[in-house]
C-alpha cells in the first residue's frame, strides 16, 4: 500500500473542498447557516492531513520490522523511526533527489525501495559504496582487500529454538552485531540476473562485486537468512527512503525503546 499517496490524494482532495467552499459555497451560504458536513468534516481534517504529510515526506517515517533478517539489530515486530533528509531531501511520490545533503556509508542502516518491486520497501545494512569492491569469503567480510574486524560475542538463541554463533562486526567505525550459522553454505544460493550482475562473480566459498556508480551494496545482519543484494544485486540511489536510527516500539517486547547501531 502507497501510503504516501493515498496521505497526498486526501491532501488535494481536503485542499478542493476548502478552496471552493471560500471562493464559492460560503457567499452562497447565509451567515447564520451551518457549514454541511461534507465541506466541515474536509476543512477540519485538511491542516492535519498536511502535517502529518509533510513530516512523512520531509522529515521521519515510522517503519515495521517484518522479517528476520537484521536480527540481532531488529527484531520481527520492532517499530522504528527513519529520517528522511539525511541522505537529502525528495519529492514525495516520485521519490526524485531536490536537495543532496548525505551520502550512506558503509555501516547505516538504510530503508530503500526494493529493486524488483519498489512499492515493497526493504530494510539491510549499507555494505559497499559506489567503487567499493565487497567480497564474502568462507563467511568473512572484506571490503577493498580488507578483512572487517569480527570478534566473538557468544551465541544467540533464536524464538525457534536455534543458536547462531554471534560477532561483533566493525564496519567505518560502526560496531554492531551480526549472526552467522556454521552450517549453513558458504556459496550464495539462487543468485538472481539483475543490473550489473556482471560486476559480480559467485564461487563456493562466497561471492566479489565491485558497486557501479550510483549504486549500493546492502546486506542483512542475520548473514545466513537474509535475501539481500548477494542474491538480487545493487540498490539505485533513486530507491533510497532514508537511514533508520531508532526503534520506538515492539509489542512482544516494550523495552525494546531506543536506538541502535
Amino acid at each position: 500500500m502507497n501510503f504516501a499517496l493515498i496521505l497526498f490524494v486526501l491532501l488535494v482532495v481536503t485542499a478542493l473542498i476548502a478552496a471552493a467552499d471560500r471562493l464559492y459555497f460560503a457567499k452562497r451560504r447565509g451567515t447564520e447557516e451551518k457549514e454541511p458536513w461534507w465541506i466541515e468534516y474536509p476543512k477540519s481534517f485538511l491542516p492535519v492531513i498536511l502535517i502529518v504529510f509533510l513530516l512523512r515526506s520531509f522529515v521521519v517515517e515510522p517503519f515495521r520490522i517484518p522479517s528476520g533478517s537484521m536480527i540481532p539489530t531488529l527484531l520481527v515486530g520492532d517499530f522504528i523511526l527513519v529520517n528522511k533528509f539525511t541522505y537529502g531531501i525528495r519529492l514525495p511520490i516520485v521519490n526524485r533527489k531536490i536537495a543532496e545533503l548525505n551520502e550512506p556509508q558503509r555501516g547505516d542502516v538504510m530503508v530503500f525501495r526494493y529493486p524488483e518491486d519498489p512499492a515493497v520497501d526493504y530494510i539491510k545494512r549499507v555494505i559497499g559504496v559506489p567503487g567499493d569492491t565487497v567480497a564474502y569469503v568462507d563467511k568473512r567480510l572484506v571490503i577493498n582487500g580488507k578483512g572487517m574486524e569480527l570478534k566473538p560475542d557468544g551465541e544467540y538463541l533464536h524464538k525457534r529454538a536455534t543458536y547462531a554463533k554471534q560477532y561483533i562486526e566493525t564496519i567505518n567505525g560502526h560496531r554492531h552485531r551480526i549472526l552467522v550459522e556454521d552450517d549453513a553454505p558458504a556459496a550464495v544460493p539462487l543468485a538472481k540476473q539483475f543490473p550489473f550482475r556482471e560486476k559480480c562473480t559467485y564461487n563456493n566459498q562466497g561471492f566479489a562485486c565491485t558497486v557501479p556508480p550510483g549504486h549500493y551494496f546492502m546486506m542483512g545482519d542475520n548473514r545466513d537468512n537474509s535475501a539481500d543484494s548477494r542474491v538480487w544485486g545493487f540498490v539505485p540511489d533513486e530507491n533510497i527512503v532514508g537511514k533508520a536510527f531508532f526503534i520506538w516500539f515492539n509489542f512482544s517486547e516494550p523495552s525494546r525503546f531506543g536506538s541502535f547501531q
